[in-house]
């Protein structure tokens, strides 16, 4: 898989960014550490700096796997599309309210398309 070319694709300028593929027993350990939720998650962003850009991303390849099956997408779409979640994370986009959330994904959108991907949200 290209995990480095998706990440460079979600970001401008200089970075320094660890991507980790872990399984579940460790995403689960992270997720409960560090967002004191008890499951294996798909992806964790860690940020550390701005300039450059700089952090962690842990993703969970056995959820990451499972979902691509259950959304009929490939796996390498599915990846390609949590790693650059992550890096937008990274950057500073957040989910947790409208209209942020729309925002992150339609720059996941344009980014994915960039790359050849399509709309991650549509399931087909």
């Amino acid at each position: 898989m290209r995990l480095r070319a998706w990440a460079r694709a979600a970001c401008t300028g200089p970075v320094e960014v660890t991507l980790r593929v872990v399984g579940a027993a460790e995403a689960r350990r992270l997720n409960r550490a560090y967002r004191a939720r008890d499951y294996a998650t798909n992806v964790l962003s860690f940020p550390y700096g701005a300039r450059p850009l700089r952090g962690d991303i842990v993703l969970c390849h056995p959820v990451i796997a499972r979902e691509a099956r259950q959304q009929g997408k490939s796996l390498a779409a599915h990846y390609a599309h949590l790693v650059v979640h992550g890096m937008l994370h990274l950057r500073g986009h957040g989910h947790a309210r409208e209209p942020a959330a729309a925002r992150m994904e339609r720059a996941e959108i344009r980014i994915l398309r960039r790359l050849g991907f399509g709309n991650p949200y549509i399931v087909e």
